[in-house]
């Protein structure tokens, strides 16, 4: 997995996620934009991909797209709507992009460029991309609006000593267990 940081200049979103699937698409990968002010840390999306791909390979997956799951599991919720939060809008967004080869693609090692893997590959495409400009946003989150949109009370916080990105991961791995 490739995480590409930086603040994305979005005009039209529609556009941006069709530029985002077709790099996907060229390298064999998946590749879904989220809004940094939402992710807690790589340990979030780490957990999202792998969550998602067990639903997946259950069948238990509510979206068809593997980039939409994902976005369902890093939000925590199974509504797609509501996940869409999570994504990146129009105007100046902090993002992370995240690049994962899709474990049901069957890229072959010789296909691989000589920058190594197609998640790397992908993950260059992306930061050349006129809309993006890099910057560190990894862990960068707003607190106050993870709180409110994972639903963490102040309460909830005072019990396991204010760390907010342990109770983002309960929530994601709790939707496994909502359903």
């Amino acid at each position: 997995m490739e995480l590409v940081e930086g603040v994305t200049t979005v005009e039209d979103v529609d556009d941006f996620v069709e530029r985002l699937g077709a790099v996907g698409d060229e390298h064999g990968v998946t590749v879904q934009a989220f809004d940094a002010r939402y992710v807690v840390d790589r340990t979030h999306l780490e957990r999202a991909v792998e969550l998602a791909d067990r639903a997946i390979a259950r069948g238990e997956n509510v979206a068809r797209d593997r980039a939409v799951e994902i976005l369902c599991y890093a939000a925590g919720r199974r509504q797609i709507e509501r996940a869409l939060t999570m994504g990146v809008s129009a105007g100046d967004t902090p993002t992370i992009v995240l690049v994962d080869a899709d474990p049901a693609s069957n890229v072959d090692e010789g296909d691989r460029g000589s920058d190594g893997t197609p998640e790397r590959e992908a993950a260059a495409v992306v930061e050349s991309m006129d809309v993006f400009d890099p910057a560190e946003t990894l862990g960068e989150y707003d607190p106050e609006r993870v709180c409110e949109f994972f639903d963490v009370g102040e309460a909830e916080l005072a019990v396991v000593d204010g760390d907010l990105p342990a109770l983002v991961h309960e929530r994601v791995a709790l939707l496994d267990v909502e359903k």
